[in-house]
């Protein structure tokens, strides 16, 4: 494990293969919470904390006590109960500490426990046999990756709000087709070699 291979997966995660412009995963709360930035920035965050901290978890379950054990084909449903007491923790840490941002986030805060997003890193992790830094590393990258397509989708759609826009795309449609050209414009980093 080189610097040149930490730094290849966090431009890969970012950019190159964003959770949701590459995987389409994680579009639920993509579409959902992008309204205002704030929201978006506090969802951002939420997901980047359970996503790193899942990822770490759900390597050491896998390698020290699934796969030990013979028990493997397990993971998934391991990897969900996880993600669910990691999102609780979540929940209860932002009603606690910032009731408007829970209020703001409403029913995406607890969707994080179904966010698809959550659940593939943490399958592609493994796929991937990275070691722990490794995966550590791709769990942030790809929740900061995801941070950044919300919070850019968001600030599109908050400048759009009140332009001139037909009838038929006001609403979820311009913002299909905002994050349509988003996800091309990250199309670009697909020709980078790391």
């Amino acid at each position: 494990m080189s610097i040149g291979s930490i730094f290849g997966i966090i431009i890969s995660s970012i950019f190159i293969n964003n959770i949701i412009f590459a995987k389409f995963l994680g579009c639920c709360p993509f579409m959902g919470v992008s309204k205002k930035i704030d929201a978006s920035l506090g969802m951002g965050m939420a997901v980047t904390f359970v996503i790193t901290i899942a990822s770490g978890v759900t390597w050491l379950v896998y390698w020290f006590i699934l796969e030990p054990m013979g028990l493997a084909y397990l993971q998934t449903i391991a990897f969900i109960l996880i993600i669910a007491s990691l999102v609780q923790f979540v929940e209860m840490a932002i009603q606690k500490t910032s009731p408007s941002l829970y209020k703001a986030l409403g029913v995406f805060l607890p969707l994080i426990t179904t966010n698809c997003a959550v659940l593939g890193v943490a399958i592609i992790n493994i796929q991937a046999e990275y070691n722990f830094i490794e995966t550590l590393v791709n769990g942030f990258s790809v929740a900061i990756g995801f941070s950044l397509a919300l919070i850019l989708l968001a600030g599109v759609r908050e400048r759009i709000e009140y332009s001139a826009i037909p009838k038929a795309f006001q609403g979820i449609p311009i913002a299909f087709l905002t994050a349509s050209l988003l996800a091309m414009a990250f199309m670009g980093f697909s020709g980078m070699k790391i």
